[in-house]
Formats: structure tokens, C-alpha cells, sequence
């Protein structure tokens, strides 16, 4: 790198952007690449502070920092992701569709050991909208020798580092239990909640029945709505450990593979997650009637895209599994349900 006062600069060439920071006003781009430094630039430049400017003298083997960011970025993000163009040395990746963030923690763990590399995400297993930034990356200093990004190129070929599972269209059975919404004592709230809950993700209830306090009746009421084409069933009430409640049991009589019941989440500690041959069967707690953000909402979106939640998937909610019940709920703009 050649060191050149500003003053000295007129008509040279800039080789990567300048920033400039106004606080709590701005923070970007002042000056792109490959900008021609004119006499007017000069008091701009003084001003953010650059009395020098930078002539880089190409070497072999030394890429530039905004080469670097696109080749990390395309390293980084194969499925589902779109790459923004370099800014001030940075590549940001996006989610090309709707679905849930998937990280390879290990592979990012890996990367970011690697001198003179970053790469930052957002939380895995996070549910994001089309165009939500995901992700962004570069390198530290302004250019790097290849080695490093070619190594990285080749433990990313061998492993997805980020990617977007998308939504899935479901048909989903709801079997709603206990005598007092049968007899018509109270009415039913969790039908609504769930049509909800299924209507962002492209997935819809076909069918609800509302059944006693009966093993029998909840397992007949599952088998007719799997007869009617449901893909996923929804089971509410009876989830509590109350002798009279049997809606596990149930479940697990019918032949159920329980994957687990209970989580370490609060709201949400009884909830049960199960699969009947392929079809996922979750049991939910009374929380998922009333509170805005509950176990349901970290494991429906996954369950939403196909993936099949193992008991350690579970147990993994706990870190981050205490949802601060904020007077506005800002999920998943926050802590829940994201353990490190």
C-alpha cells in the first residue's frame, strides 16, 4: 500500500469505500470504490478524518475485501439465501422465501477462527419473511491472501453453513378435550388461536373435534381426522399431570412415539411431541390459549418445514427457553427460545 496525502490525491482512484458516522444520524458510504478524488473532495475527506488515502499495489494472491465478502458469502449461503452487493467491505445475505433460519453452529464455530474472517448470523432455527437479512460477512483488513478463503470455500462445500428451510402446506387435524367445553359449560378458545397461529405458514385446519375425557374417544377422534387427509394433529387440554388428565396417555396408547413430554420452556412445560408412523402429533398446554409466545411457537415453524424434532432438539430450548413476557412482545426480535 502506497500512503498518499489527500491533498496530493486529485484524480487517483479509491480502492474501497469510506465511512462515514454521524451519531444517531447516519452511518454509511461516503465515498464507493473506484471513486475519482476530485479537488472538492478534499474538505470531506479531512473531515472523516482521512488525511491519507491508500494506493494499492496488486500482489499475487491478495484479494480484495470486497472480493473476499462475495466469495465468503457465496461460500456461506447455497440454499435459500440472496447476497447483497459489497458495502464498505461487507456482503449481507438475505432469505430468498419464508422459512426457518437453519445454522450450522460448528461450521460458523470453525470459520470465525480463522484469522482475519468474520462471519456473523442471525439465531439458529429463527422463522424469517423473504428479504429479512440473515446474515453478513467480510474480512478485516482490506485485502487478505487467498489461502484462508479458499479453505473456507472447501469446509463449506462439505457442509451447508446457512440456509432457509421454507414453509410446507399442511392439513392439520385439532382434537380438543375435556368435559367442560363437550357439555358446553365453556366455549372452546383454542380453535381460534390455532387457525391463527397456522394461517402465516400456509398450512390450514381441516377438521376439529371436541371430545370428553375419554382415552377412547380422543383416539378414535385422531384416527377419523388422519382418515380425512390431516398431516399433522393438534391436541388440546387434558395435558396438566391431574389424575383426569389423560390426553398423553392417550396419545401414547395409540401407539405414539413420544419423543418427548414436557419441555424446558416456560410458558410451555407441558407440552408433548410425538409422531404417529410419519405424522407429528403435538399435545399443548392450556398456556398456548392465552400467552402470546409459548413452546408451540419455537417448534411449530420447524415442524412446519419437514423437519422431524428429536428429544434433543427439546432440550436444547432450555438455554433461552424463559420467555420475559414483555409488556410488548417483540418474538422473535428477542431472547426466546435462542439458546447459544
Amino acid at each position: 500500500m502506497e500512503k498518499i496525502r489527500v491533498e496530493d490525491a486529485v484524480g487517483m482512484v479509491l480502492c474501497h469505500d469510506i465511512t462515514k458516522i454521524v451519531p444517531n444520524e447516519f452511518k454509511g458510504r461516503a465515498f464507493k470504490k473506484g471513486h475519482i478524488i476530485s479537488i472538492q473532495d478534499i474538505p470531506e475527506l479531512l473531515k472523516l478524518g482521512k488525511e491519507h488515502i491508500y494506493i494499492m499495489k496488486p500482489c499475487e494472491n491478495q484479494i480484495h475485501e470486497d472480493e473476499a465478502a462475495l466469495r465468503l458469502a457465496k461460500a456461506g449461503g447455497t440454499k435459500g439465501i440472496i447476497f447483497s452487493e459489497p458495502k464498505e467491505g461487507k456482503v449481507n445475505l438475505s432469505a430468498e422465501y419464508s422459512g426457518v433460519l437453519k445454522i450450522n453452529k460448528d461450521l460458523l464455530r470453525e470459520i470465525n477462527s480463522v484469522d482475519s474472517i468474520m462471519f456473523a448470523t442471525a439465531h439458529n432455527n429463527r422463522p424469517v419473511i423473504k428479504g429479512e437479512k440473515v446474515a453478513g460477512t467480510r474480512i478485516i483488513p482490506l485485502v487478505i491472501d487467498e489461502k484462508p478463503l479458499k479453505y473456507i470455500e472447501s469446509i463449506c462445500a462439505k457442509a451447508r453453513l446457512v440456509k432457509i428451510r421454507p414453509y410446507k402446506s399442511y392439513k392439520v387435524g385439532v382434537v380438543t378435550t375435556g368435559n367442560e367445553v363437550f357439555y358446553g359449560r365453556i366455549q372452546d378458545a383454542f380453535g381460534p388461536v390455532l387457525r391463527n397461529k397456522l394461517e402465516p405458514y400456509g398450512s390450514e385446519v381441516i377438521g376439529q373435534i371436541i371430545v370428553p375425557d375419554s382415552k377412547e374417544l380422543i383416539q378414535k377422534a385422531i384416527k377419523r381426522l388422519i382418515e380425512q387427509g390431516a398431516e399433522i394433529i393438534l391436541s388440546t387440554g387434558g395435558m396438566s399431570v391431574d389424575p383426569d388428565d389423560i390426553t398423553p396417555t392417550a396419545i401414547k396408547e395409540l401407539g405414539t412415539n413420544i419423543i418427548s413430554y414436557g419441555a424446558p420452556v416456560l410458558p410451555g412445560a407441558m407440552f408433548l411431541m410425538g409422531y404417529l408412523g410419519k405424522i407429528p402429533i403435538m399435545g399443548l398446554p392450556g398456556c398456548v390459549m392465552y400467552a402470546k409466545t409459548t413452546v408451540f411457537d419455537l417448534i411449530l415453524p420447524r415442524v412446519l418445514t419437514g423437519e422431524k424434532i428429536s428429544k434433543s432438539d427439546i432440550v436444547e430450548l432450555g438455554h433461552g427457553g424463559l420467555c420475559l413476557e414483555c409488556k410488548l412482545c417483540r418474538y422473535p426480535d428477542c431472547s426466546f427460545g435462542k439458546g447459544v
